[in-house]
């Protein structure tokens, strides 16, 4: 009986081991290496993306410092350069919020759109705002910056006499300031963060439960091209979800109005090369979704998958690439094109989540409201 019992006794303490947690032993179930995928998302792609996103919002602070000191042309223009360097810096960031980037709410706090103008006018007149609050959200990030250098006045002269002549010069350099050092600093917290403890964490969650790193990065990784580029830069203000009633203001970079295609270009070529393992910046090709789709061997109609998404977001280029510069106009003169854009989108959120996801054993864990 003392046998059994000793018996039954490491049977439950093995089935407990089994089941304590994601970090033991790559326990995925399907033979493919999660701790070398997460290592390579981890090294060679999140934290040097951050790295160089805090570089940018670095740099931009700086610009603004240097404006503010001596309002001209010449700074002004200093001053947008950087912003869209770091603007496009954001779009292979944002794919990531997870861990501190999660907590913070870093894309809801660096990218809502269209900036809430009246309510940052208010900021700038009566002060005491306090940008970490979520009642700020939508008053902040690059799309308040992009109010605040292109938006204020018709030409630049009268922009800059906003900084200059106006009453609350003052209060507008200080806002200024403030959304670019806010920038800045949730860009240190999250990089370090990163540098720090959390890489370690990220890595040893290496298992198949729905909180482990590889399945809530890739609900984070879709979630972000569903929702955030698919729909929040096109299908949005193309009126995809509100009856054909389109939203010239609510395309990204509403008051520089012609680089929308460059920053949609940019987030699918962060999605493309994450989905491909690409090293951030560099021609090295590694462990990523494709490599773990191509292991599993998962085939739609006769076709591997991996090649099949490949192949459409080259399909999806081509589509962009006829867009106008400035969406606001493509949506004006032929909205077709922007419905076009969206529908090729489509296609990828499609195979992510109809094809990808259950051959990986990943369970889509956000709301879906759109109906596909």
């Amino acid at each position: 009986m003392k046998k059994i019992y000793l018996l039954l006794s490491f049977l439950t303490l093995g089935v407990f081991i089994a089941c304590s947690g994601d970090g033991e032993s790559d326990s995925s179930g399907d033979n493919y290496n999660r701790t070398d995928l997460l290592t390579n998302w981890a090294d060679n792609i999140i934290i040097p993306s951050f790295e160089n996103y805090q570089t940018k919002v670095t740099d931009l602070k700086n610009k603004v410092t240097a404006f503010n000191a001596s309002p001209s042309n010449t700074t002004l223009a200093d001053v947008r350069t950087s912003w869209l360097d770091a603007y496009k810096a954001f779009q292979y960031v944002s794919i990531f919020e997870i861990g501190k980037a999660e907590e913070m709410n870093f894309i809801s706090f660096t990218n809502i759109y269209p900036a809430n103008t009246a309510a940052i006018e208010t900021n700038i007149a009566n002060g005491g705002y306090n940008l970490a609050s979520l009642t700020q959200i939508d008053k902040q990030g690059f799309p308040a910056l992009d109010y605040m250098i292109y938006g204020l006045g018709a030409d630049d002269a009268a922009i800059l006499g906003f900084y200059t002549t106006n009453g609350n010069a003052v209060k507008y350099k200080q806002y200024l300031t403030d959304l670019a050092a806010r920038l800045k600093d949730n860009a240190d917290v999250i990089t370090n963060d990163w540098k720090g403890a959390y890489r370690n964490t990220f890595i040893a969650s290496n298992g198949n439960s729905v909180s482990s790193s590889v399945n809530r990065m890739v609900n984070i990784f879709v979630k972000n091209y569903e929702k955030n580029v698919r729909a929040g830069k096109v299908g949005i203000p193309a009126g995809k979800f509100s009856s054909g009633t389109t939203y010239v203001n609510k395309v990204e970079a509403y008051y520089k109005n012609d680089v929308s295609k460059i920053l949609l270009n940019e987030a699918v070529k962060a999605t493309q090369d994450f989905f491909n393992g690409k090293y951030f910046n560099a021609a090295t090709t590694s462990h990523g979704l494709k490599e773990y789709l191509d292991n599993l061997n998962v085939v739609r109609s006769g076709q591997k998958l991996s090649d099949i998404i490949n192949n459409q977001f080259t399909v999806i280029y081509t589509t962009n690439g006829l867009l106008n510069d400035s969406f606001s106009q493509q949506i004006t003169l032929d909205n077709t094109k922007m419905l076009n854009a969206y529908d090729q989108l489509q296609l990828n959120v499609q195979y992510f989540k109809t094809d990808m996801m259950p051959a990986l054993n990943i369970t889509v864990d956000y709301v879906d409201a759109d109906g596909d």
